[in-house]
């Protein structure tokens, strides 16, 4: 049994690995170094260009946009440098790779009559991330659908909804594009008060209140621009509509908007401000 191993060692393996392996090796080694390479370079110009072209921006946008283009282009690099890889070793171990190129050819042909999805889905994506529509970490609505931005590439989009539902969307079918957190993100809120209500004073009482939590320590560094009244908004059938608006952090808008909206409750029960709601009134004939 062991002579029959050796000899199987010496007359077969030993000969293959003295003609081919230590080439396949380098080869392998070459995959390795060219793929770490392109990432670090990739990664430097990727740097250099954001760090650039927002240069007037915070550090997270810059972050953002630095991650969405690194998992792009690192990503579609290394499938490149291991496919060419592949080649040049099935040719090293003695394989035809002619017959597998004109494979390669025929179904690219067969793409062309077949995969126009596909193709509009790549070019589509293509803009979306060069345009900078959207990042990772973004919240949008694209195709009808809300959510986080988890990943983008050039095919598709993954977006986790509120409910914690991952959306996988072709990019071809992205026509709207809406970034509520691009760079600033706003604070736009409706608030209702009684007819009876003095309305300067309740305007008076809600910039207070938006100047007074953007100088909380909790909350300063997430509001950009004050929340403070635009104006009387609209006349309803039972109270008096108060716009008001603030800008925030990208994301932040949310968690802002809740706080006002609870200290204002608040502030209306301690003042003895009215927010109506509709009453109704039974009549009982008998």
């Amino acid at each position: 049994m062991l002579k029959n191993i050796l000899y199987f060692w010496e007359s077969l393996i030993y000969p293959w690995l003295s003609a081919h392996g230590i080439k396949i090796g380098f080869i392998l080694a070459g995959i390795l170094v060219m793929d770490y390479l392109a990432h670090r370079l990739v990664s430097k110009l990727i740097k250099q260009y954001t760090n650039y072209s927002y240069k007037s921006r915070d550090g997270q946008a810059r972050e953002k946009r630095q991650n969405t283009l690194e998992g792009v282009f690192i990503s579609t690099l290394h499938i490149i440098i291991w496919l060419v890889g592949v080649f040049m070793i099935l040719s090293e171990t003695g394989v035809d790779t002619t017959p597998l190129l004109a494979g390669v050819g025929v179904a690219g042909i067969a793409f062309g009559f077949g995969g126009q999805y596909l193709i509009r889905d790549i070019i589509a994506g293509f803009f979306i991330i060069m345009e900078d529509q959207y990042r990772n970490g973004d919240v949008v609505n694209i195709a009808g659908i809300g959510g986080l931005v988890e990943d983008i590439n050039l095919r598709r989009t993954v977006l986790r909804d509120l409910d914690g539902i991952e959306h996988h969307i072709p990019n071809g079918e992205i026509k709207t594009t809406s970034n509520m957190t691009k760079f600033w993100s706003r604070a736009h809120i409706n608030i209702g008060v009684a007819y009876k209500e003095k309305i300067d004073t309740v305007i008076e009482v809600l910039n207070r209140l938006g100047k007074e939590m953007a100088e909380d320590p909790k909350w300063k560094n997430d509001i950009i621009k004050p929340i403070q009244v635009l104006g009387v908004d609209d006349f309803a059938d039972s109270a008096v509509v108060v716009k008001v608006l603030g800008d925030t952090k990208p994301i932040r808008q949310w968690d802002v908007m809740r706080e006002f909206r609870r200290r204002v409750k608040n502030e209306f029960d301690k003042l003895g401000i009215e927010i109506p709601y509709p009453h109704r009134v039974v009549i009982n004939e008998k």
